[in-house]
């Protein structure tokens, strides 16, 4: 049966921060995943996991400037230093709060990049941090993203992903499939993720075209997880989506998969 993680990022957020762990335990979620940690103290959200019985499952390395539009930077030729920075404090995190996977975003290279340097910009990064997660046990994940919500995003497509995975080859780089990113951007979900699933860290869901509940919408979530269990699957699916009319409220799609 999948497994789902609550991304407290988007969800709850009808409570503060540190508040929505214990929220999203009282809805019967075991793990949870959100966006970035690091605002908060480590040792208050290891603590928050521990009291509320939840594993946390993946956050992202730092962004950048989030606020003024940053969407990381490992694909932008001449920012290797700040992408090298980025990575002790996520392993910090990590080995505070038992996390076993950190996401690499790209980042939004200027419109004139050459691509074929930002795709060699990011290779080479990639490389560095695999290694560094590889000496703390973890795994490193690239997630394809539509460029419907993040304009210009470098990496857009599962293919290209998988490409790029296979030119650091690291055993510890995988993907992430975002299924509500995917359809967007080429849809057929059921054969990238039958193509793809040996290299697949950790998946996401949504409904689309809002991003809300996987209950609504134009894909067939019940297929698809039910295919996911056929193929064996054992990694957490993260509900990243926007709540339509409150996060426990919008629940009744979950209840059958809780066991």
């Amino acid at each position: 049966m999948p497994r789902f993680a609550a991304n407290l990022s988007m969800m709850y957020q009808e409570v503060p921060f540190l508040d929505r762990f214990a929220a999203a335990a009282r809805d019967g979620f075991k793990a949870v995943e959100f966006l970035f940690p690091y605002a908060f103290d480590a040792a208050d959200i290891a603590a928050r996991l521990r009291d509320n019985g939840l594993g946390n499952v993946l956050f992202n390395l730092p962004p950048g400037n989030w606020d003024a539009g940053e969407r990381g930077f490992a694909a932008l030729p001449g920012r290797e230093a700040a992408f090298e920075a980025s990575i002790a404090p996520a392993l910090r995190y990590a080995a505070a709060l038992g996390t076993p996977r950190i996401h690499v975003m790209a980042g939004i290279p200027p419109k004139d990049a050459d691509r074929a340097a930002c795709r060699a910009t990011y290779v080479r990064n990639l490389r560095l941090a695999a290694a560094r997660a590889a000496d703390a046990g973890l795994d490193v994940l690239i997630e394809p993203i539509n460029t419907r919500d993040i304009p210009g995003y470098f990496l857009n497509r599962q293919d290209e992903a998988h490409a790029i995975r296979a030119e650091v080859g690291a055993a510890n780089l995988k993907v992430q499939l975002d299924l509500y990113h995917c359809q967007i951007v080429e849809g057929d979900l059921a054969m990238k993720i039958r193509r793809d699933l040996a290299h697949v860290g950790h998946m996401q869901i949504a409904g689309v075209p809002d991003r809300q509940e996987p209950d609504r919408g134009e894909v067939n979530y019940p297929f698809l997880f039910a295919l996911i269990d056929e193929l064996g699957y054992a990694g957490w699916i993260g509900c990243e989506y926007r709540p339509r009319a409150g996060s426990s409220a919008g629940l009744g799609w979950l209840k059958p998969y809780l066991g």
